[in-house]
């Protein structure tokens, strides 16, 4: 089967990157500095000499990190178009490293063209996501793995914030979804690590509405806070 025909579909809005791309630069760079979630992923799955592609890759901040772990080659993916070109800019210069315009629902690449698909925050909330995750059958050949990172609202400091801030979200379901999908998970703790204060705050107000964001500052004092997150994976 070749790429999906048609039109490509209407992206989910992300309002934290597309609104604030300066500031979730900063997250990026204050998230998970101690490396856990890619020694993880490459304990499952080696890096080395592998087809990578980072759907949603936003501004590009991953793709020079994976390729310097070693893969063969990096796409990125993104659907919103002033994001691609901040992913382009990124990588320029980086041969091995390209990015595309594309959504998850139809992904820009061929059948059975990578090794490793990579979905950081982009899949976030389980039941919905189906069609990328029928893309991500597709372009993984034999033996590769894809893995789809996102909170565990069940767990550490951010968790309680999370919940509180979305009582809608039901992490149960979000389980279950997941085990009917054939996923496994690896629960992580991982570090949000900023440099000032001033960065924490504004990381804050672009994750979560005002009114818990607020909340949230008024109660913790530090620059620093755990965070649980679920690394769900497949092997295909």
């Amino acid at each position: 089967m070749s790429q999906p025909p048609g039109p490509p579909p209407e992206p989910t809005r992300s309002p934290n990157i597309w609104d604030s791309p300066d500031v979730y630069e900063v997250e990026n760079l204050g998230v998970d500095r101690a490396g856990l979630i890619e020694a993880t992923m490459a304990s499952l799955h080696p890096f080395e000499g592998a087809d990578l592609v980072d759907v949603g890759c936003g501004t590009g901040f991953h793709l020079p990190r994976f390729a310097s772990l070693g893969c063969a080659s990096v796409v990125g993916v993104e659907p919103h178009l002033p994001l691609v070109s901040l992913a382009e800019q990124r990588i320029s210069g980086m041969p091995l490293v390209q990015v595309l315009e594309g959504a998850a629902q139809a992904l820009p690449l061929a059948d059975g063209s990578v090794d490793i698909a990579h979905a950081r925050w982009a899949y976030f909330f389980g039941a919905g996501c189906e069609p990328g995750l029928g893309e991500l059958e597709r372009v993984l050949r034999p033996g590769g793995t894809a893995y789809v990172i996102d909170n565990d609202a069940t767990r550490s400091t951010f968790g309680r914030w999370f919940t509180r801030a979305y009582p809608s979200y039901d992490p149960v379901a979000v389980e279950r979804f997941w085990a009917r999908q054939g996923w496994s998970r690896e629960r992580l703790t991982i570090e949000w690590t900023f440099d000032s204060r001033g960065d924490f705050e504004s990381v804050v107000r672009i994750e979560f509405p005002e009114t818990a964001a607020e909340g949230i500052l008024a109660e913790h004092e530090r620059t620093d806070v755990d965070y649980a997150v679920n690394l769900w994976w497949r092997h295909f």
